[in-house]
């Protein structure tokens, strides 16, 4: 057995554990994972992928959770049996949060199966399957077309990385007198702004205002310029991107909204403008929502 492998059991047999006792400390975390390395791997030695890998998926436990609830809503969380559930919180940790170059998520997906398929019962591996195979098709599958490791392109220096261009708007509408945003929501329990890819040749205006339209069903009118910002994104074929989001406010005429079916995006909706500040966003999309909001407020004094 890869020695990978049976650290991941380890870390499942551990996880085991944890639920079935309810939380502990990180000591406590600790201490169980090397009394069942010592039990279930004992030429194992090092431990320090063991530890890692369980304290990262009860960091993001909370995440990982809603997203086995969106993936599966006919099953609550609390029904789905003991091994099953911690396979998923595994799988799910290493398909959203590893790095994506050391375990691929092809090799997540299947390392929990074969977890699910030895630990489980009969259905483990087909239930176990399903959940994790719906998610990575709302990631996009990354990897599908993947070419052989040997042939991956080298990361290059940031200065050389190809540059990719994406528009995105803070939309809003009158309702009446009052002021409504409409945002996306992601897999990940975000909410954030419509945005996509500009096509080349295509103004990021007008490209802006194509991908609105195409994402939420919105015909909207480009109102100031928000500004940019860029973010760098992990390609299975291109290797490092940066991508770069010019952002704008947009107005649209209020009313229903369509998602599009877009993988990663799970619901759209508007929202008074009270109510944003309960809302989830990215660290970096907060600014350009804080600034189109600003400017809402100075236009109806």
């Amino acid at each position: 057995m890869a020695n990978r492998h049976l650290s991941r059991s380890v870390v499942l047999q551990s996880l085991f554990e944890w639920d079935f006792r309810g939380e502990h400390s990180d000591a406590e975390v600790s201490a169980i994972v090397v009394r069942n390395a010592k039990e279930f791997a004992p030429g194992l030695g090092d431990v320090s992928f063991i530890e890692t890998l369980l304290k990262g998926i009860l960091a993001k436990r909370e995440d990982i959770d809603q997203i086995i609830v969106k993936a599966a809503p006919e099953w609550p969380l609390d029904k789905i049996s003991p091994v099953d559930r911690n396979v998923l919180r595994l799988g799910l940790y290493e398909l959203l949060f590893a790095d994506r170059a050391e375990v691929p998520a092809k090799v997540a997906i299947n390392e929990s199966i074969e977890l699910a398929k030895t630990f489980g019962g009969d259905t483990s591996g087909r239930f176990v399957n399903g959940v994790l195979g719906a998610v990575y098709k709302e990631l996009g599958e990354p990897g599908k077309d993947a070419v052989p490791a040997k042939k991956k392109k080298v990361d290059v220096p940031y200065e050389q990385m190809l540059i990719q261009h994406l528009g995105g708007a803070v939309v809003y509408a009158y309702n009446g007198e009052e002021i409504l945003l409409a945002f996306v929501h992601d897999v990940f329990g975000h909410w954030t702004l419509s945005k996509g890819k500009i096509p080349e040749g295509v103004e990021p205006e007008q490209g802006t205002v194509n991908k609105v339209k195409e994402e939420i069903g919105l015909d909207v009118k480009i109102k100031a310029d928000l500004g940019q910002n860029e973010y760098i994104a992990n390609d299975p074929e291109l290797g490092k991107i940066r991508k770069q989001v010019h952002y704008y406010m947009a107005e649209a005429k209020f009313g229903d909204l369509t998602l599009a079916d877009k993988p990663g995006l799970d619901d759209a909706k508007w929202f008074k403008l009270g109510d944003i500040l309960e809302l989830n966003f990215y660290n970096d999309i907060l600014p350009i929502v804080t600034k189109a909001v600003t400017i809402l407020h100075e236009e109806k004094k």
